[in-house]
């Protein structure tokens, strides 16, 4: 097959809609359940080349969890603590294989962005992970392969309409690629820069120190950056990326709004959230929502009386700035990547109160020295690559 029509494109009124190859060749992807669509599509191969370059970057597999065409959470398939598992909603799965754990990870880094997503998998998909897929709200998963037990639980989703996507992993696209706006079309080589360790071997600090774990995260951020909609910058800890500024005009609203969702992450670890007593029958969602309220200074929303005991089985004790600050000053050993340069030190100044310790940014900036001298105040590693990473 080498054409798949789509039911609109974008949007409802934007007909005809396709997916085809232009040489006439065979499409490297095959639909094995339900109908996905334009974005779908969008998101799903977007998804797959970031899956692909991580596993092929770590050795291990990996996940991403995708949004309007930008990563809301990667990672790869490192084992969860309970902590972890139990924030991420997974305590109940028992141990999960090594995929499942990656998108567990994709998904629970900021799960009210990954509502409704569409999952890459790096690895053919097994029962832990479909069954882990099964009971979140998505919109359909991409993979090289399926187990013949994962495509059934796969298929009973969403009424048997759940989208599953399967793609060749030995396709290569050509090295051009084109894409048409206002009936103009665009030409560009494809961006196949490699993630490796001699891409990070230029460090420019003081603090020359960069362990093996961080070098790791480092890989997590260039490659997720690498497809997440420009302006962008990445958090990450722990082989995950913790926080996604994407699409921002300004560099430091990138920061900032990254820095906010890698703060949230940390934030649920807290005593304060892990002892919430939630109403019975209350939905993941519901819950995601009800902590997302609950750290921040509108907590009333959700704390009012007449309200709280739609939420909470025991009305729990307001989370306050400075029990806020007091524990996200333990947040630490954060990595930070960015998909150009850092114009302004403000930018160090924000990762900062996140736990950044790790930067890696392409460098090349007038203030590149202002920049330095900021992490070096802080003790901060810096790595210049030389390579921007804008993605549109």
């Amino acid at each position: 097959m080498n054409e798949i029509q789509l039911k609109y494109g974008c949007n409802p009124n934007q007909k005809p809609s396709r997916i085809y190859m232009e040489d006439g060749s065979e499409l490297p992807v095959s639909v094995l359940n339900g109908k996905p669509g334009y974005i779908n599509f969008l998101d799903a191969l977007n998804g797959w080349q970031l899956v692909k370059e991580l596993k092929e970057a770590t050795g291990l597999p990996a996940a991403t969890s995708f949004k309007h065409v930008s990563p809301a959470g990667a990672a790869v398939g490192l084992p969860l603590s309970d902590k972890l598992a139990k924030i991420y909603w997974v305590d109940d799965l028992g141990e999960l294989s090594p995929l499942a754990c990656a998108y567990a990870r994709a998904r629970g880094a900021d799960r009210m962005s990954s509502f409704g997503d569409f999952i890459s998998l790096s690895d053919v998909c097994d029962a832990d992970t479909a069954r882990l897929i099964k009971r979140e709200v998505s919109d359909g998963v991409i993979a090289p392969g399926y187990t013949d037990e994962a495509l059934e639980i796969l298929k009973q989703k969403k009424k048997g309409n759940y989208n599953v996507i399967q793609i060749a992993p030995s396709y290569q696209p050509a090295p051009l690629e084109r894409k048409q706006v206002y009936g103009i079309t665009f030409e560009q080589g494809r961006n196949e820069l490699r993630v490796d360790e001699a891409l990070l071997s230029n460090i420019v600090t003081e603090n020359k120190d960069i362990p093996a774990e961080a070098l790791i995260d480092m890989k997590i951020a260039l490659i997720t950056l690498k497809y997440t909609q420009s302006n962008s910058v990445c958090y990450v800890k722990d082989g995950q990326a913790i926080g996604i500024g994407a699409g921002q005009q300004s560099r430091i609203h990138c920061t900032r709004l990254a820095g906010s969702k890698a703060d949230n992450w940390f934030l649920r670890q807290s005593p304060q959230v892990l002892s919430l007593q939630f109403a019975d029958g209350l939905g993941r969602a519901d819950r995601d929502n009800a902590i997302d309220v609950y750290m921040s200074d509108d907590y009333m929303d959700v704390l009012a009386d007449g309200v709280w005991e739609r939420t909470f089985k025991v009305k729990p004790p307001v989370f306050t700035r400075e029990e806020r600050k007091e524990w996200l000053d333990k947040l630490e050993d954060v990595t930070l990547g960015s998909d150009a340069f850092f114009p302004f030190f403000d930018n160090i100044d924000r990762a900062r109160r996140s736990g950044v310790k790790y930067i890696v940014q392409p460098g090349g900036s007038v203030r590149d020295d202002a920049v330095i001298d900021a992490c070096n105040r802080y003790g901060m590693a810096m790595v210049f690559t030389g390579i921007r990473l804008f993605h549109h």
